[in-house]
């Protein structure tokens, strides 16, 4: 009798088990923004460090930015980690974002506060980059074309089919341009500027770090995108010089969400605390990732472009994290460089 009752209980005890909830404990579904290479590293090392299984998908924040706004009802993704401030921003505002305070938010830098305090805690800063472009040295020597040093340089007709930039509409870094332009020269100059620029472009990419990686392979000769990205470029061994604009030049904060409604909630704490680690930030540079890491303790890496060396413009993250700005700005690109482009 006491037999059957114990393979009773123990009966009752696997039934249990199965009825578990399908997000177990163990798993956790993360949109990653940066380069491929940098997300599989993150990706390794949470997994090494814990008992998380990661579902991870790289998409531009662009995309990432129109996804969750899609999935909004019914959240298939718990986090997102990268890509540039302005789409995190944007998603922060509409409420497709949880807020959460880290218990490590006064270890970081006071760009990365002001990010996450700016959206109610609904979005962090996790790295800053500068924005410029990189060019193929040899290219540019064996067309004997000037080194482009300054916005105004771009249009030079002798680069006409020589350079590459992301789409605005997918490119996070794309969209910091875009912003960036405006900012500098005031909204008509800006398109008055990217309409005469869009004469020397060959292609308009999804990613934002495909131009300069086109450049290094010799599909092209400049490509505007993330100083770091160029970098990254020159230390993979490539003829890749990266170049801070003459006039003043834009940044990102690289940022980081908990998408409201996280099926894995406490795994999405778990990873949002651990990415803000200086343990954590210095180990991107592994994976030839040279931004400005949030954490003041992490270590910088001696390749990454250093702010006080750039003209940088004050950003107006707030304004230009705005949905209704960021849809204007996008609806008229569309119009006037989009429905004309190579």
């Amino acid at each position: 009798m006491n037999s059957i009752k114990l393979a009773t209980a123990a009966l009752a005890a696997a039934t249990a088990l199965f009825a578990l909830p399908v997000y177990a404990a163990g798993n956790l579904n993360v949109i990653c923004s940066a380069d491929q290479q940098v997300c599989d590293l993150m990706k390794g090392l949470f997994e090494k460090q814990t008992d998380i299984s990661v579902n991870m998908v790289r998409l531009s924040a662009g995309e990432t930015y129109a996804k969750i706004r899609a999935e909004a009802r019914n959240p298939k993704t718990d986090l997102w980690w990268a890509g540039t401030g302005d789409p995190h921003l944007q998603a922060a505002s509409e409420g497709l974002t949880l807020e959460y305070k880290s218990p490590l938010f006064d270890q970081l830098q006071d760009w990365a506060k002001k990010q996450a305090e700016s959206a109610g805690f609904r979005t962090v800063g996790v790295y800053a980059g500068a924005l410029g472009w990189g060019y193929n040295t040899e290219i540019l020597q064996k067309k004997a074309l000037k080194e482009p040093k300054c916005w105004a340089d771009l249009l030079d007709p002798s680069y006409k089919g020589e350079i590459q930039i992301a789409n605005p509409n997918s490119s996070g870094t794309s969209y910091n341009t875009l912003a960036t332009l405006v900012q500098i020269m005031g909204e008509d100059k800006a398109f008055d500027y990217l309409s005469k620029l869009n004469a020397n472009i060959s292609q308009y990419t999804k990613s934002g770090s495909a131009p300069v990686k086109a450049a290094a392979r010799g599909e092209s000769t400049i490509g505007v995108v993330f100083m770091h990205d160029a970098v990254a470029q020159t230390v993979e061994g490539f003829p890749i010089k990266a170049i801070a604009p003459c006039e003043g030049t834009g940044y990102e904060i690289g940022s980081m969400s908990i998408v409201k409604g996280a099926k894995n909630l406490d795994n999405a704490k778990k990873w949002y605390d651990w990415a803000l680690s200086a343990d954590a930030q210095s180990h991107m540079k592994d994976a030839k990732s040279f931004q400005l890491p949030s954490n003041k303790s992490a270590e910088v890496p001696k390749e990454a472009p250093k702010f006080e060396d750039i003209k940088l413009i004050d950003y107006d993250f707030k304004k230009y994290g705005d949905p209704d700005v960021r849809k204007a700005l996008l609806s008229r690109w569309d119009k006037e460089i989009g429905a004309k482009a190579n």
